[in-house]
């Protein structure tokens, strides 16, 4: 069934590891192009001038929106989600999203809607991570070592394009463009990790069987009951 469904690659910035950090930037790729959802801190962005550098820099279809603060992303993710993605043929992908002991996106997108009261945003979606395909099912050896991060990865089997227009070496960039209000390049980042997820999510549905994607359900146990009547 994994291979029969759309990969939506999908990755979060925050301001740090810690359960009071906070969500800053989500980001989906579709079939469509990409969507980002940007927590502004309250203060002002332009997005049309967003989209249009960004859609110049990467050449490929973004659509941004702009949100006040946290609580107001994770609520327009949600609503995105199930309009757009949820009981349909996709699936949720993320790259060390969440694993069976370890993973970060998702893990802490559950903390940060639990402290908020917030609706869980991808209710009805299946979720597969890629990291497990690419460490086990192929090779990434580069000068004897195997590198199983996203970009290691990417650069392995892809090559350095998305590479060379993520304007960060490493997250800490990331919240330091957030705390400086920078949210071109912050959210250029997030593409960059994004479309390096949907190529590599693409690689792994050319050469690898359906067992391959362990799929899991991100369906709440409890669901929320605005939602019962889907």
């Amino acid at each position: 069934m994994g291979t029969k469904l759309t990969p939506v690659a999908f990755d979060v910035e925050t301001t740090g590891f810690e359960s009071d950090s906070t969500v800053t930037v989500l980001g989906l790729v579709l079939p469509l192009g990409c969507r980002v959802f940007l927590n502004a801190g309250g203060r002002p962005a332009d997005r049309d001038r967003l989209e249009r550098e960004l859609e110049t820099e990467f050449d490929a279809v973004v659509r941004v929106s702009c949100h006040r603060n946290e609580r107001e992303l994770l609520a327009a993710v949600a609503e995105f989600v199930a309009e757009s993605i949820a009981d349909d043929d996709y699936m949720l992908v993320a790259y060390n999203g969440e694993l069976y002991r370890g993973g970060f996106d998702l893990p802490f997108l559950r903390t940060r809607c639990a402290l908020l009261d917030c609706r869980w945003p991808f209710d009805g979606v299946p979720y597969a991570d890629l990291l497990p395909i690419f460490r086990a099912r192929f090779n990434t050896t580069v000068d004897e070592e195997q590198v199983n991060d996203l970009e290691g990865a990417y650069q392995a089997l892809i090559g350095d394009g998305l590479t060379a227009l993520d304007p960060f070496a490493d997250s800490r960039e990331a919240v330091a463009a957030f705390e400086r209000g920078e949210f071109r390049p912050l959210l250029a980042h997030n593409l960059a990790d994004i479309l390096r997820t949907d190529a590599l999510a693409g690689v792994a549905q050319r050469y690898c069987g359906t067992s391959e994607f362990d799929l899991k359900s991100l369906t709440p146990t409890l669901r929320d009951p605005s939602l019962t009547g889907r």
